[in-house]
């Protein structure tokens, strides 16, 4: 049995004065919604349940549940005051239940075979990047296991929004964020500083991926751009 989450809480504000009135995830890309294209990835793992964490404009989300046999829905009431740590604990019960992938939503998949790669692990899917990188990046230890996420690395993956945990890791995410929440300073944390601080329990390797087959879009420009690319 495997889940999945796709976080689409978020208010989008560097995509304005698009998302003024549409969440940044329903935003089309070569006329499909972004989040469409990770849902349409995922069912070629024939995952059991996927889960929407909404929050900006969530009910725009609503058609999706109809769409698509498999999508729920779950309200993040705490969206506009915390940082992405808020979408997996109200979806950390989904964590307890089984192997579970966490995506972003603002994402172009363009290659859907990239789940129908065998797993045998927990891991963060990531692109090689030479040089500097300002975004998050992953570093690893001789044995291949990731030893920090976070920002800012030189000749190192990046982060490109999708991650795997099977069942014993999700369980141990699961905990942790509930742990953390609440407590001093939640309130800026992103759910990977979470797994940052946790590295020691969470066995995590690195699956690549191209950055054709996996596109983040935080800019107008940056959507303008992938809307040539893959016209």
């Amino acid at each position: 049995m495997t889940n999945a989450i796709i976080m689409a809480s978020g208010l989008g504000t560097r995509m304005r004065p698009l998302t003024q009135k549409i969440p940044k995830p329903l935003i089309k890309v070569n006329n499909i919604p972004m989040i469409e294209t990770v849902i349409n990835a995922l069912l070629q793992r024939n995952p059991s349940n996927i889960y929407v964490v909404a929050g900006y404009l969530g009910e725009q989300f609503n058609y999706l549940t109809d769409k698509y046999a498999n999508v729920s829905i779950i309200k993040n009431p705490d969206y506009e005051k915390v940082n992405n740590i808020s979408s997996i604990y109200y979806a950390k019960d989904v964590l307890k239940q089984s192997d579970c992938f966490i995506c972003e939503a603002d994402l172009y998949i363009s290659d859907t075979t990239i789940f129908k790669t065998e797993l045998n692990r927990s891991c963060y899917f990531g692109k090689m990047v030479k040089g500097y990188s300002a975004d998050w990046v992953f570093e690893t230890s001789e044995n291949g296991f990731i030893s920090r996420v976070g920002k800012y690395g030189t000749d190192c993956y990046n982060m490109v929004g999708i991650s795997y945990f099977m069942d014993k890791d999700s369980l141990i995410l699961s905990e942790a964020i509930e742990k953390t929440y609440n407590t001093e300073g939640y309130e800026s944390l992103f759910w990977d500083d979470v797994v940052n601080m946790n590295l020691d329990k969470l066995k995590l390797k690195i699956h690549p991926v191209n950055d054709s087959q996996i596109i983040e879009i935080d800019t107008v420009e940056e959507l303008e751009a992938v809307n040539k690319r893959f016209l």
